[in-house]
């Protein structure tokens, strides 16, 4: 699996690509037909200046997509990736009833 990191507006350290790396190689458990997951990381600049992490996940036949906001990376990443994991385990089933 290719696993782009993207970061918006600012450069993201080593740990919090490191991270990244770790929670979106955790996924190939549901699902090892990954191909290819980007992550785009953005910060805004507002008051509580805001930190949104969005996953791209390409499987084969579909694109899965989930974001989440907060105000620290890890805890968007951590969001963003467990909105997959409900996507990955609805793909799979979708998969296991059209065999049946």
């Amino acid at each position: 699996m290719n696993i782009q990191i993207t970061s918006r507006k600012f450069r993201a350290k080593e740990t919090l690509k490191d991270f990244i790396k770790s929670e979106v190689t955790a996924l190939e458990k549901y699902n090892s037909e990954i191909l290819d997951a980007e992550v785009v990381l953005s910060f805004m600049h507002e008051k509580d200046s805001i930190k949104t992490a969005e996953v791209i996940l390409q499987v084969p036949g579909r694109i899965l997509k989930a974001s989440q906001s907060s105000e620290e990376f890890e805890k968007s990443i951590t969001g963003a990736s467990s909105k997959l994991v409900r996507q990955l385990k609805q793909l799979k089933s979708k998969k296991i009833a059209a065999k049946r």
